[in-house]
């Protein structure tokens, strides 16, 4: 299966994407392009120090991501 696939099988649910630098991002995954960069709602930040920020819609660029997890 290929990654956009999969990423399509897991639209409006939520995900957990690492970031570079050690943050983490969960929500709910609504769009995404062929570049990996995502669009997530409802989501929450973990910073590599422990705080946590919350957002209504989150653009998260493609080339920052370590990895997705549903």
């Amino acid at each position: 299966m290929k990654p956009l696939e999969l990423l399509e099988q897991h639209r409006h649910k939520r995900v957990l994407v690492s970031l570079r630098g050690g943050r983490s991002v969960s929500g709910v995954l609504d769009g995404f392009d062929q570049h990996l960069n995502l669009v997530l709602s409802g989501s929450e930040e973990t910073s590599a120090d422990g705080t946590t920020a919350r957002s209504a819609l989150t653009l998260l660029r493609g080339d920052s991501i370590v990895y997705i997890s549903p």
